[in-house]
């Protein structure tokens, strides 16, 4: 049997009798691990000595409110007997106390027993009370509780009436802890029988010569393993980085490859530069609860070193300063440009380099920042997202500028086959346009806003020269490039998925 690895005959020989043994049984019966059975057995059904049976298990048992369950009884139960006691009736105000349990206990235990049908509400003198006739008998939900105190089991062994009872408190938190399980077992084939007959003893197998075999003669008692090069080999995944934290990784070097610098600020943000900076009127609707997280304690910040900026901005939004404008015509509040907020736009960086003393002039900024937003979750939508931002200082620079970006943008990082601009409206930038791409196989997705920005925001920050700005759903970017559907996907805990994705 030289064609026989050492840990493929071990397997043999423990098959040799019962023909189909698991995982666990071999490694009992044969003392390598389970590593050494997984790639053994899959050397033998590569050469149709054998093969592997997998079967899909559930494991069932108690979670925290199942052993609650257990030590102290269900509720409902608790409820029944101690109204029972009280002579089969009591008033609903008076459940609680009886009982012992809490308030919200209660409610639990009434609507539980309720849908048992093991009480009834009747009314009495103008009051509701509750009536129990008998104790109730033990349900299968309670009969599960009482199987699972000796131990896990299996759903698919579980028989009709724990299943009806598995059903019940699937419908109770935390009542079980269900967890997914593959019992793999090997099955020797008739080829495989054939062999194992033929295996009368091992000849110890090493691979490789070492000076103790040499100096001993101990290299004349064993032999030296024979490889094949052919052979299949096990799947390996190995260590690597998640696919969109790799993307967003290659991004920042694309881009500072092109020329651009990083911004950076921080994730809680005043609304000064969130949204006043950038002349969104402060009753402007994006500023409410539904649209952006406002923190609560502290709820605002300090603009003490921004002072001359706050000041040239109140003026702007007011009645529009010097730059031309009439601006929002209302008034302007130091409170409410103090209020603290979860970073809701990477716009907000754009506006702090703008006041940096760094700032160089011609000059180019990103960022890929992250975002919070009120939302409800589902494939197109997070409440916390990745945004890139760029911004472009410069004398020359005009719309057709920004346009030539975003296409170069669109093609180099999403690999897109198509860029589409609509006209667009934002409160700090003018023109303003609308950035969607086209990748065959997966369709038109809109990316972001950009434009260039208003005089109210860049004079107001010290700034006379054209600056070009965009906003894109860099999420949206790698979703293209990737071919996913559901935004969810980017930060799944999918192994399967994970481990497949390749490195580009």
């Amino acid at each position: 049997m030289a064609e026989l690895h050492p840990l493929e005959i071990k397997l043999l020989q423990a098959l040799k009798e019962d023909r189909k043994l698991s995982f666990d049984e071999i490694m009992a019966k044969t003392g390598i691990s389970e590593d050494s059975v997984s790639r053994a057995a899959f050397w033998l059904s590569s050469k149709n000595f054998g093969k592997v049976e997998r079967r899909q298990t559930t494991l069932v048992q108690l979670g925290l409110e199942g052993r609650r369950f257990l030590a102290q009884g269900f509720p409902e139960r608790v409820l029944t007997r101690s109204v029972l006691k009280a002579g089969g009736k009591s008033p609903i105000d008076k459940v609680s106390s009886i009982s012992g349990l809490s308030e919200e206990g209660a409610k639990i235990a009434l609507g539980w027993a309720q849908r048992k049908k093991w009480i009834r509400f009747v009314k009495e003198e103008g009051r509701t009370v509750l009536s129990v006739e008998a104790e109730p008998n033990v349900g299968a939900d309670e009969r599960l509780v009482e199987a699972l105190s000796r131990g896990p089991l299996t759903v698919e062994e579980l028989d009709s009436e724990l299943a009806a009872g598995l059903a019940i408190l699937k419908r109770r938190p935390n009542a079980l802890a269900l967890t997914e399980k593959t019992d793999r077992s090997v099955i020797l084939t008739e080829k495989g029988l054939e062999a194992a007959k033929k295996i009368v003893g091992v000849v110890e197998e090493v691979s490789q010569l070492t000076p103790e075999l040499i100096l001993t003669g101990g290299w004349r008692k064993v032999r030296l393993r024979k490889y094949d090069i052919k052979a299949q080999v096990l799947e390996m995944w190995p260590g690597k980085k998640q696919p969109y934290k790799r993307f967003l990784d290659e991004l920042k070097w694309k881009l500072v490859a092109f020329g651009f610098k990083e911004m950076k600020g921080p994730i809680v943000e005043l609304m000064f530069f969130n949204c006043d900076a950038l002349y969104m009127p402060q009753d402007h609707p994006a500023r409410e609860i539904h649209d952006i997280y406002h923190i609560k304690r502290p709820r605002r910040g300090d603009l003490t070193q921004y002072r001359k900026f706050v000041e040239n901005v109140k003026k702007t939004h007011q009645d529009g300063w010097i730059t031309r404008s009439v601006g929002w015509n209302g008034k302007f509040s130091i409170q409410e440009a103090m209020s603290l907020v979860l970073r809701s736009q990477g716009t907000a960086l754009s506006a702090r380099t703008l006041i940096s003393k760094e700032l160089e002039i011609p000059g180019k900024y990103y960022s890929i920042s992250r975002c919070y937003r009120p939302d409800v979750v589902d494939k197109s939508h997070l409440t916390e997202f990745n945004q890139i931002e760029g911004i472009v200082v410069g004398k020359e620079l005009t719309f057709r500028d920004l346009l030539g970006v975003l296409e170069k943008f669109a093609i180099e990082v999403a690999e897109a086959d198509e860029v589409r601009f609509r006209p667009d409206y934002f409160p700090f930038t003018e023109p303003s346009v609308e950035v969607s791409a086209y990748k065959k196989g997966y369709g038109w997705v809109e990316f972001g806003g950009a434009g260039l920005f208003r005089p109210e925001v860049c004079i107001p920050l010290g700034i006379s020269v054209p600056v070009i700005a965009w906003g894109l759903g860099v999420d949206r970017l790698f979703m293209m490039k990737a071919g996913i559907d559901d935004i969810r996907t980017l930060f799944t805990y999918n192994l399967d998925w994970l481990r497949r994705q390749e490195l580009t």
